[in-house]
């Protein structure tokens, strides 16, 4: 119960939020203007507009994920209602995991919103309604919960900027980390090479999430690599949340 009101607590917030508006708006319009694009090409409209549609949507949700995250905790350190909410008591996993599912609702609500725009938009161009994009977009939720535990863990300790940055370069570096593997192999020495690959084992490879080139042209799709992709995102972000809540629960908040 007490996580359920830590959740609906941080829904709310988060949806006071300008910044929210702000971006789901510029996502928005953003997937609009690729009818421009889609425009100059001729017999390719619904793909450019498919593509860069899900493209937004991952970027901006990512934007979300980050900019909501990092101040998770250290929001309500500096308004002081976190000592007020674990004198209740409320245990301090409780808190991380209630802020958790607050912000996946948040992503959950806004990726439903941009999908919405563009299936609607998708399905102008195309003779069918294009219900490949479900998929996409329920793997791209997938991944944004991968990063909101990420930025959930990195506020858990650190401040926003940091959190912001750590939470960045993890992101960049989860879609170029197959791109390093590969050039390690080829150019760089045997040092360098166990590097790279301790950081691509470690750190989440986000390009398992995009399924866009697939859908789009449609490729027939591995049932057990779905599953598997599934499995990743959902034992990654646990790995993740069960390592924010040891982290907070011996921090000094005093």
């Amino acid at each position: 119960m007490k996580i359920f009101a830590i959740t609906l607590n941080t829904f709310k917030e988060a949806v006071r939020d300008k910044i929210l508006y702000t971006i789901l708006i510029f996502a928005l319009f953003m997937i609009g203007g690729s009818t421009l694009l889609a425009a100059l090409s001729i017999g390719q409209e619904a793909k450019i507009i498919q593509d860069l549609g899900l493209s937004c949507i991952s970027l901006f949700g990512t934007l979300i994920a980050i900019f909501l995250g990092i101040g998770l905790v250290h929001k309500e350190i500096e308004k002081r209602t976190l000592y007020a909410l674990l004198s209740k008591p409320l245990p301090r996993d409780q808190f991380i995991l209630g802020k958790y599912l607050g912000l996946s609702l948040v992503l959950l609500t806004n990726v439903c919103v941009m999908g919405l725009g563009l299936f609607f938009l998708a399905r102008i161009y195309l003779a069918s309604w294009p219900w490949h994009l479900l998929l996409a977009l329920a793997f791209i939720f997938l991944e944004l919960l991968v990063i909101t535990a990420l930025a959930t863990l990195f506020s858990s300790f650190t401040t926003p900027t940091l959190s912001a940055i750590f939470t960045l370069s993890i992101f960049f570096i989860g879609h170029l980390s197959s791109d390093l593997k590969l050039f390690a192999a080829r150019f760089m020495g045997p040092t360098s090479r166990f590097l790279i690959d301790l950081l691509y084992y470690l750190l989440p490879n986000l390009r398992h999430f995009h399924l866009e080139a697939s859908l789009i042209h449609g490729l027939a799709l591995n049932g057990i690599v779905l599953f598997q992709t599934i499995c990743y995102a959902l034992s990654y972000g646990i790995a993740l949340l069960l390592l924010a809540m040891v982290i907070f629960s011996r921090r000094d908040l005093k």
